[in-house]
């Protein structure tokens, strides 16, 4: 096998990986609106959040279809004003969540499909848990979900405010539209609540659960406790230059990263070496780089 026909076949997998992603978690994100979202009148944000608000207005126009009405103008929209940096896949994502949706709805029902009338708390939970599964699987194959998403681009893109702020924002706008039509005050409240457990797992599905521990340690014996990094933990770092505010007196500074599990040996050699030293342990949102997740599999 040459090496053109060898980096054919992993674009080729990469691609059907990416387009598998986008199928299940639109499958998943459809599931649980459905199952958890539309029957109770919770309004989380975005086009499906305006889309259920609609359809309880007029029951005949469907979620999935209304946001899709809406997604279309705004993906348009957002390729006109940003660029066309959705694509095709995230078009797919849009049309299959909408499709998903509608079909479960037709085929399960949305008169309280799993009987959590009197448990919305718990339905929320579920229900940010499941659509966050969903949306993470779509933002894996570097799609986006639309909607929203689109807006706080293009308004970002002219008021210069952060993307990430805007976009509560917008999906806060929503929720309550949604208090104002259904004169529900409990409904916004749990609305944002689906929103932050959305975000949460969406956090959790592209960073993953990270053990890593970020250390910055001041001392005079740190010969000693870089032997201990580099000899008992296999751990690198890097030498920072630095001086004390009082004494003015020149330090040399150790910055290292290591697994939770690591921290506590490495603690209990600092404390024997140097009990003096000072140590600022800090949690890490994202490691990448050698020992770690590299920077190559992050991206491809």
């Amino acid at each position: 096998m040459n090496m053109k026909t060898q980096i054919y076949r992993k674009k080729l997998s990469a691609i059907a990986y990416d387009y598998t992603l986008i199928v299940l978690g639109a499958f998943i994100l459809a599931a649980g609106f459905v199952l958890f979202i539309n029957p109770y009148k919770i309004v989380p944000g975005g086009v499906y959040g305006i889309g259920i608000v609609v359809h309880h207005l007029i029951p005949a126009i469907p979620v999935g279809t209304f946001g899709l009405v809406l997604n279309i103008p705004l993906t348009l929209l957002g390729i006109k004003i940003l660029g066309p940096k959705f694509g095709f896949k995230t078009v797919l994502g849009m049309v299959l969540t909408s499709l998903f949706m509608d079909s479960l709805t037709y085929f399960i029902g949305e008169v309280d499909p799993l009987g959590l009338a009197n448990e919305i708390l718990l339905s929320c939970i579920f229900g940010g848990i499941v659509i966050g599964l969903g949306l993470g699987l779509i933002f894996r194959a570097k799609a986006t979900s639309g909607g929203s998403d689109i807006i706080a681009m293009i308004t970002a893109k002219y008021t210069r405010l952060p993307v990430g702020q805007l976009l509560i924002i917008v999906d806060s706008i929503i929720v309550l539209f949604g208090l104002v039509v259904f004169k529900d005050w409990k409904i916004p409240l749990y609305s944002w609540i689906v929103i932050y457990i959305t975000g949460k797992v969406i956090d959790l599905m592209l960073d993953g659960i990270n053990y890593e521990r970020a250390l910055i340690i001041i001392s005079d014996k740190h010969r000693e406790i870089k032997e201990q990094i580099l000899d008992s933990l296999q751990r690198g770092g890097t030498y920072l230059n630095g001086s004390g505010m009082y004494s003015g007196k020149e330090k040399q500074i150790i910055f290292t990263v290591v697994t939770r599990r690591e921290l506590t040996t490495l603690e209990s050699k600092i404390q024997q070496i140097d009990p003096d030293a000072f140590l600022t342990v800090m949690s890490t949102h994202e490691i990448l780089g050698e020992g770690f997740k590299s920077l190559k599999d992050k991206i491809d």
